[in-house]
């Protein structure tokens, strides 16, 4: 299996993925397609440029996908891990999507399990 690593600083979020995620549509399926249950937020990462460029190889990848309901955007779904932890990495297929922005979900509240603050650099294994 092909792997890529993706580096970044993690940073606080505008609450956007957390409101995405508690949809029971978006639930289900991830429960469905990564065999676990969300916790209710993701882990933002602002990827290095290195990492931002690289990034582009997990939009054309073989993936899973979130298929959305009437009004939502779809969304790129690659299992990942970060240290022991494992997680996903969810790209929503959005116009304007910044690509220096990575958003990491887990079952795990993923800050207190790695101790992870605004600012601290993470490295994300992701499967191609």
């Amino acid at each position: 299996m092909k792997r890529i690593k993706l580096a970044g600083k993690v940073f606080s979020g505008t609450g956007e993925g957390r409101r995405y995620l508690t949809l029971p549509w978006v639930k289900r399926q991830i429960e469905e397609k990564l065999g676990f249950t969300p916790y209710p937020g993701t882990l933002n990462i602002l990827l290095s440029e290195e990492s931002a460029r690289r990034r582009k190889l997990l939009e054309t990848a073989d993936a899973m996908k979130i298929n959305p309901a009437e009004g939502y955007c779809s969304g790129i779904l690659h299992k990942a891990r970060i240290e022991e932890a494992e997680c996903a990495i969810v790209i929503p297929e959005v116009a304007g999507y910044p690509r220096d922005y990575l958003e990491v979900i887990a079952a795990d509240y993923l800050r207190a399990k790695l101790q992870l603050e605004d600012g601290d650099t993470v490295t994300v294994t992701a499967n191609l």
